[in-house]
């Protein structure tokens, strides 16, 4: 790749510049002289823009400064040395003296990582950089840059067993890759084969299979960014930032052999007492549960808004809890709706992320979007989390296999920014638009007709279908039809089943709330869902059943089964009871503002349903639990 983006023109052996700022406009006008760049004013803004992300100075007098621009008509690299040294501001407190400039076209081929990725075997090379500087001419300097590194003879054989290793820093840059390098050199040198995982900014790259780590002889994580630890358990390792393997590559290699084994902390897992289940929880687990802890914060921030501007600002009326228009609680309400709507197609979006990494993120969001606006396929409701579940493993699987394709080496570089993210959106969209949407609208018709052939049946038989619908998705199709068909029951004058509605809506969400409490000493509950539980309880008291999707997708299998049961009990009691309700909302906040006619009676009824629904969550929760625990004893 460098011999393609350089030549002796692009390379100054004494800079003038005294200045940072003079450096950029004095390599900046190389570029341009060589016809790389073709407006030099926007080139230096797209510089500067680099560089508040993160200063591109690092160790031992070396700096990088690069960017992607649309003022770069032909990918390039300028070298530039300062013999004086400028202040750049280095991590190391010491003068720059040598300066590389990577111009990248804005939209096209991540050349700048590339380029920063083979820049990093020579820059690791011992005296490469002494040597450099010490060049007669441009042409000797660029004959170094692009010398082959003949192998030692000394190096050691790679005999010792393999090493895996992580890296990664903020920016997903120059860090990134020179950690790599000098990883893979020390490993050389010790006799060890090394395998690095790289989590740069143009995704993760060369990830370890499982056979690998388990054969692995240790683990080095250094990374100054999130990543899986639960797939190291039981392997020697050590945690660092991305900077320690530059300075001091063999140390850390030995003090990772000599490591204790790791063990799944509070940090990755729901308690250190399941780290073997942790070790065998499988890859759709991890890929629901990233979707998920993106999603938490929208839920929690939109539930609150929600049933804060409900609580204090609402009104019961005929249409629903009603805020006043114009008000202050409604411009609350408008910020609430605003995270709420966000948060099906962010649960979507990561879980196509954590499958197929950037390309997959923009489709996900599409998709999600797409499943929970039935607009888009002509249903009166999306199909809410489960939906998106569907979108986000569809999208995300779709685009792995897309992006694994032997593809050309001039399209490679499209795939991730291009190709990728808009065959997937066509592919998502086509699929809920074309493929699964019509059967969800005759679902949704077919589910309408049923509860209004069961209207004037049974009271216990249509309670236990009321509220079964309720409890099941959560704002998804089989929610919505129990709702609307409620509400309008309401206009013929029936409002009993607004009433049997009203108290199964807010028993997924405050159940939920309830079974974190009971089960906070049982480590059931990770703690993000112990703090999605404070939210749910809130969420429940004013009848948003939504506040309980965050841990039915965690852990549908326990989680729906809980909420069906308990909103059906909620329900039935209602009818049983005879309670109704003259408004189209439900949850205690519509009982006690007088809008039922019992109101005692219906919370009674939402306290009996919410039990049962913390307790069925539980039990079901610990026997998931013992069976993957003795499946591994």
């Amino acid at each position: 790749m460098i011999t393609n983006l350089i030549n002796e023109q692009l390379i100054c052996l004494n800079l003038q510049a005294t200045t940072k700022e003079e450096v950029f406009v004095e390599m900046i006008d190389l570029l341009h002289k060589q016809g790389r760049v073709n407006d030099k004013d926007q080139f230096l803004a797209d510089i500067h823009a680099r560089e508040e992300l993160g200063n591109t100075g690092f160790e031992e007098g070396v700096a990088l400064p690069h960017a992607k621009s649309g003022a770069v008509s032909e990918p390039a690299v300028a070298i530039g040395i300062s013999r004086s040294g400028i202040e750049y501001g280095a991590e190391d407190g010491l003068p720059s003296k040598l300066f590389f400039m990577i111009a990248s076209p804005d939209g096209g081929a991540n050349h700048h990582i590339e380029v920063l990725a083979e820049l990093s075997s020579k820059l690791i090379e011992d005296g490469f950089i002494d040597e450099f500087m010490s060049a007669k001419s441009a042409q000797e300097a660029l004959g170094l840059l692009l010398a082959k590194t003949e192998p030692s003879e000394t190096t050691p054989v790679a005999d010792k067993g393999l090493l895996i290793g992580v890296t990664g820093c903020p920016a997903g840059v120059a860090h990134t890759y020179l950690a790599a390098e000098a990883l893979e050199k020390a490993a050389a040198e010790l006799g060890y084969e090394m395998k690095v995982e790289t989590n740069g900014s143009i995704g993760v790259k060369n990830s370890p299979t499982a056979e690998e780590i388990e054969r692995a002889e240790a683990i080095i994580v250094s990374c100054d960014k999130q990543v899986d630890m639960t797939r190291f358990a039981g392997k020697k390792l050590v945690k660092t930032g991305v900077k320690a393997p530059i300075k001091d590559g063999k140390g850390l290699i030995n003090q990772a052999l000599q490591a204790a084994t790791y063990q799944v902390s509070g940090e990755d897992a729901p308690a250190q007492t399941e780290s073997k289940v942790s070790q065998a929880r499988s890859d759709l687990y991890r890929y629901l549960m990233n979707g998920v802890s993106h999603m938490i914060p929208f839920v929690v921030t939109g539930g609150l808004l929600i049933a804060l501007a409900l609580a204090l600002g609402g009104q019961p009326s005929e249409a629903g809890m009603a805020i006043p228009e114009g008000s202050m609680w409604q411009k609350v309400l408008d910020v609430g709706v605003v995270a709420f709507t966000l948060m099906i197609p962010i649960l979507a979006g990561y879980i196509a992320y954590a499958i197929a990494d950037r390309p997959a993120l923009a489709p996900g969001l599409i998709g999600g979007w797409i499943a929970n606006n039935g607009s888009f396929y002509g249903a009166e409701a999306g199909t809410g989390f489960i939906g998106a579940i569907v979108a986000g493993l569809l999208v995300g699987y779709f685009v792995k296999w897309l992006v694994s394709i032997n593809y050309h080496k001039f399209i490679q570089p499209l795939v991730p920014i291009m190709i990728a993210p808009i065959a997937g959106s066509l592919f998502i969209s086509s699929l809920f638009i074309f493929v699964i949407g019509a059967p969800i609208a005759s679902l949704m018709d077919g589910l309408n007709a049923m509860l209004t052939s069961m209207s004037t049946g049974n009271v216990v038989l249509l309670g236990i279908v009321l509220g079964g619908m309720a409890g099941f998705d959560m704002g998804g199709p089989f929610n919505k039809v129990a709702f609307l068909f409620s509400v309008g029951m309401i206009a013929s004058g029936q409002t009993q089943f607004m009433g049997a509605m009203a108290c199964a809506i807010p028993v997924a969400p405050l159940g939920m709330g309830l079974a974190t409490i009971i089960g906070r000493k049982l480590n059931l509950f990770e703690e993000s869902e112990l703090e999605a539980g404070k939210a749910a309880s809130a969420m429940g008291l004013v009848g948003i059943s939504e506040g309980a999707i965050p841990f039915a997708a965690q852990d549908p299998m326990s989680v729906i089964p809980a909420n069906v049961l308990g909103s059906m009990v909620a329900a039935v009691m209602a009818f049983s009871f005879g309670i109704t309700n003259s408004v189209a909302h439900g949850g205690p906040v519509v009982a006690l503002l007088g809008a039922m006619n019992k109101p005692l009676m219906a919370i009674v009824c939402m306290i009996a349903g919410s039990v049962v629904t913390a307790l069925v969550a539980i039990s079901l929760k610990k026997m998931r639990q013992a069976k993957a625990q003795a499946a591994l004893a």
